[in-house]
């Protein structure tokens, strides 16, 4: 079993593809509007989405998570089989 994962132009994974992402896009998009649209301050997102200051500062300044997908690849999907092997 395979799944899509959006790659830059380096073709490497981005996002919440990426294997060291623990903040989904969706949570990334809602800080974003929050502070952009609303006006809400670093520190209080930082406690209503439970993430240290820094990582809201970065994320709303574009300085992490600002890539967009140049393509998209398969790759293996986390605990699905590999074709070829049993489970024996």
């Amino acid at each position: 079993m395979t799944r899509l994962v959006a790659v830059n132009e380096n073709g490497q994974r981005i996002g919440e593809t990426h294997h060291n992402a623990t903040i989904p896009d969706e949570v990334v998009a809602a800080i974003r509007d929050l502070h952009e649209e609303q006006r809400i301050g670093y520190r209080r997102l930082a406690r209503m989405f439970l993430l240290h200051v820094e990582t809201v500062k970065k994320l709303c300044r574009y300085q992490r998570r600002a890539q967009v997908p140049k393509g998209w690849k398969r790759v293996p999907a986390p605990g699905g089989k590999t074709p070829g092997t049993s489970a024996g």
